[in-house]
């Protein structure tokens, strides 16, 4: 059952008052807020791995290597235990975010985003407080299922309540969450590092968040589509009155609504099996498309890594964590610039905009560490040429904030017909999770081996990618979520699989 608070409008909202009020911003920023705990992980697990303390406790070897590795830049991190750390999370928030498709129908988006939560912040306690290895990867694991969840649940519950004019906007708010969660956790990083227990401070504090969001989400209801879809209609009914306000008459939106649920359960099909009709192809391509390519921008590599990264090419310890802080701050204003753009120009000018500006920079990169440390990685490279490298990072990461970060959550969730929008996000977060695992898994070993080349293999697919979006991704700008089968319909390509 909703608990009090704050009500969602979705659907046909264009045909109605589909207008900003204060409830709904309210929702929207608390139900934002659980892209907290995603941000804080992906920020506080690559400085937790530069702390001595913490390397010395569970991954001495690295220690180690690192004492006998400088000659080369490239290899001092490169260890699959130290990664495995990492990557953990996102096997098991591969599997959370699949099973999180019938949980949110079942359930309801509100509640399976309080599940999450809740796991989270157990993972979280049992981190802070870990004594092994094998209690450090249990932990990672329980914030993964948090994590999956979350992931699937916040950004259908966001499109499902904005207005179909602002939606854009509103969705950028829980990346707008992330990026906080990346920049207070680096904060966080940087005040712990010179602490023999910081990194126990630095992995429990993320009970805050996770508290954080879940209270908040205890205080929202569910989302129109959600309530109705679970023959909730009378808290459906209350819900809008608080949304549109009490003399106002809801019953023809309402009724609008109940129309189109009732349409999708007569074909009571599996959604699973559903979305693999010819009808639904280009919906189930974006879904795997989208999620696969935000991650081969390189961003959440560079992320979890920034501090190790930015040692390696010749920052200490705390002037790396510091870089790393002011990478997750350029991000976020760039969100901002995103929230701001993205229902006025639309999704398509800002993807290619961003991928085009990320491209350059990979490139500079690369160029820049292969003529100052050589094609082996053997030199030093001068502060100057390091700082330049963070300039150039600072501007891929600015664009990545304002196209690829958002963006890659938002078009998911608006593009699905209400039978199979909660497995199609599904399927797009699991995409997302499993392709980062396999980065995160590889990234200091193709980092060791690849060196500068590194950078020119996320540059080849960041061309791919904005090709991709010139080529195939319609406008989705202002279409109200009930209407967009219209907009594929129209499209060069996709519309031999969605007409008659």
């Amino acid at each position: 059952m909703a608990v009090g608070g704050f009500g969602g409008v979705d659907g046909p909202v264009s045909s109605f008052n589909g207008k900003i009020t204060a409830s709904v911003v309210i929702t929207c920023i608390v139900a934002a807020s659980s892209g907290l705990i995603f941000g804080y992980d992906i920020g506080i697990s690559g400085g937790v791995t530069t702390m001595q303390p913490f390397l010395q406790k569970f991954f001495p070897s690295v220690l180690r290597k690192a004492a006998e590795a400088k000659t080369n830049i490239y290899c001092v991190y490169d260890s699959q235990v130290l990664t495995s750390f990492t990557s953990s999370l996102y096997i098991a928030g591969l599997a959370a975010s699949l099973v999180a498709s019938r949980l949110s129908a079942a359930i309801g988006r509100r509640n399976t985003m309080v599940l999450g939560g809740l796991t989270f912040l157990a993972g979280a306690a049992i981190n802070g407080g870990a004594a092994n290895v094998a209690m450090l990867i249990f932990g990672r694991i329980l914030l993964g299922f948090g994590v999956g969840f979350t992931n699937q649940a916040t950004p259908v519950y966001l499109s499902e309540v904005a207005p179909p004019r602002w939606r854009g906007a509103f969705n950028t708010g829980f990346q707008f969450f992330i990026g906080i969660g990346v920049v207070a956790a680096n904060c966080i990083n940087y005040g712990t590092a010179k602490r023999s227990w910081g990194w126990r401070l630095s992995l429990g504090l993320a009970v805050v968040p996770a508290a954080i969001m879940t209270i908040g989400a205890l205080l929202i209801s569910d989302t129109l589509s959600s309530l109705i879809e679970r023959g909730k209609v009378e808290q459906a009914r209350y819900s809008l009155r608080k949304v549109r306000g009490k003399d106002c008459d809801v019953e023809a939106e309402l009724a609008e609504l109940k129309k189109a649920s009732d349409v999708a359960n007569e074909a009571k099909r599996e959604p699973f099996v559903t979305i693999f009709e010819r009808q639904y192809r280009p919906h189930l391509v974006m879904s795997i498309a989208i999620p696969f390519f935000q991650q081969l921008t390189g961003i959440n590599i560079i992320a979890f890594y920034a501090p190790v990264l930015f040692q390696s090419v010749g920052f200490g310890n705390d002037s790396a964590l510091i870089a790393a802080i002011i990478l997750g701050l350029v991000n976020l204003a760039s969100i901002l610039v995103s929230t701001g753009v993205v229902d006025r120009f639309g999704r398509r000018f800002l993807f290619l905009e961003g991928g085009i500006q990320m491209f350059v920079c990979q490139v500079g990169v690369a160029v820049l560490l292969a003529v100052t440390t050589g094609v082996s990685g053997t030199k030093e490279i001068s502060k100057g040429y390091a700082i330049l490298v963070l300039v150039l990072m600072c501007i891929y990461a600015a664009g990545f904030g304002w196209s690829w970060g958002p963006l890659s959550w938002l078009i998911p969730s608006e593009i699905f017909p209400i039978k199979i929008r909660s497995t199609g996000q599904s399927i797009s977060v699991a995409v997302n999770f499993a392709t980062t695992f396999v980065l995160s898994q590889t990234f200091l070993t193709m980092l060791c081996h690849f060196k500068y080349g590194t950078f020119l293999f996320y540059a080849a697919w960041i061309a791919s990618m904005t090709i991709f979006v010139a080529l195939f991704l319609p406008e989705t700008k202002g279409i109200p979520l009930d209407s967009m089968n219209s907009v594929w319909e129209k499209h060069w390509y996709w519309r031999r699989f969605v007409s008659g």
